[in-house]
């Protein structure tokens, strides 16, 4: 249970914390697994480009540079600040989103990109965490008993709605369930009812076939698709039937480094961004997939490590929706290029090809940093090892 009894004595042992005791409560084992997983991903982009750093891997390295001083820097912020701001960064988040919608550059079929001074970015990206840090906030200091009333959701309930709409609007239903699927485990471990997911998922379900009518062209063929690949081999079923033959040619210790024939030859399409994964598995077999899962579940179980150890509730929820948002991440996009779910368009953490989504790892693993430094600063209420 996330809601512990008030504590009437606390001592603040991180208000006067300086730069360098900051720089000595850094998880330098996190930062590692971070380091190791990129590493890995620049391999893999590295081999994708048949034995070449352009043009994945060398952009990939310099974004991920950029990222690991940004999350320093995010670290070192008082945890305090980003809860001040939560609501801001939600608000321009969701002006971007709106704007995307009104502005937005149309790519790939889709209208998901926005300029900013001449940068593009995916505004989709920054409101996972946008989104992670309000509810963050909203959950913070409520009781159990606030959870459990109707009223109290409703607003929550509201802010996930609406990025979720403008994303299904643009049209990008991989982001949309990412953020959904967020939002849910949190709303569960604050503590609301079991019945009303219930409720919720039969009222999904109940729409169902109405949502179908909604839904653009080439969506319902991923659903056809997932359903039956060889339906259109040639077609529709061309990605994930040329993603699971790559991922079975690999074996159990692949054909070895640039040996590749399915990703050198080209027949996988998009190998740089959502089928990485395949990449790695013909290269590096089965030993090489799952040491990439190992390395993820220790950056996710770490992440809940240091969830548990904040005293504050805010630093709790938010380190427990940043490392659960990663881990649907990973699941989605490997279950994707398996065959178990539909083709959503989800990249793998730090190893798919892609400048706004790395950034925004790299800050959300900042933030979970931050939590881990200021683990002892008081917000509101206090979260006692003991409870």
């Amino acid at each position: 249970m996330l809601f512990p009894k008030r504590s009437t004595s606390f001592v603040d042992s991180g208000s006067d914390m300086t730069i360098k005791d900051k720089l000595l409560h850094l998880s330098v084992f996190y930062l590692f697994l971070i380091l190791i997983v990129a590493c890995t991903g620049f391999l893999v982009l590295y081999a994708a480009a048949n034995g070449s750093w352009n043009p994945w891997a060398s952009k990939q390295f310099i974004r991920f540079i950029f990222g690991i001083i940004m999350l320093i820097g995010i670290s070192l912020i008082d945890i305090r600040f980003w809860m001040k701001y939560a609501y801001v960064l939600y608000i321009a988040s969701l002006v971007l989103l709106i704007a995307v919608e009104l502005f937005g550059h149309v790519g790939m079929g889709a209208q998901r990109w926005v300029s900013i001074a001449g940068i593009r970015c995916q505004p989709s990206e920054p409101m996972k965490i946008a989104l992670i840090l309000a509810l963050a906030k909203y959950f913070h200091n409520a009781q159990l008993s606030d959870i459990q009333s109707m009223s109290f959701i409703v607003m929550p309930s509201a802010m996930v709605a609406l990025p979720v709409l403008l994303v299904l609007k643009q049209p990008d239903l991989g982001t949309a369930v990412l953020m959904a699927g967020g939002a849910v485990v949190m709303f569960f471990l604050v503590g609301v009812q079991l019945w009303k997911f219930i409720l919720v998922t039969a009222c999904g379900l109940g729409f169902i076939p109405i949502a179908w009518q909604f839904l653009h062209d080439y969506q319902k063929d991923r659903v056809f698709t997932f359903l039956d690949p060889e339906r259109d081999p040639l077609g529709k079923g061309y990605h994930i039937l040329q993603s699971k033959i790559t991922l079975g040619s690999g074996g159990v210790f692949g054909k070895g480094f640039l040996q590749g024939t399915q990703s050198r030859l080209n027949f996988l399409p998009e190998k740089q961004t959502d089928f990485i994964f395949t990449v790695l598995a013909e290269e590096f077999g089965l030993i090489g997939g799952i040491f990439l899962l190992i390395m993820y579940f220790g950056l996710i179980f770490y992440g809940y490590m240091i969830a548990f150890r904040s005293t504050n509730m805010f630093g709790r929820l938010l380190a427990l929706g940043l490392s659960t948002n990663l881990f649907m991440y990973v699941f989605i996009n490997i279950a994707m290029v398996m065959g178990i779910l539909p083709v959503v368009g989800v990249p793998l953490p730090m190893i798919s090809y892609g400048g706004t989504v790395m950034l925004t790892l790299m800050f959300s693993f900042g933030l979970v940093e931050c939590v881990n430094v200021h683990s002892n600063v008081q917000i509101g209420r206090r979260i006692s090892f003991d409870d």
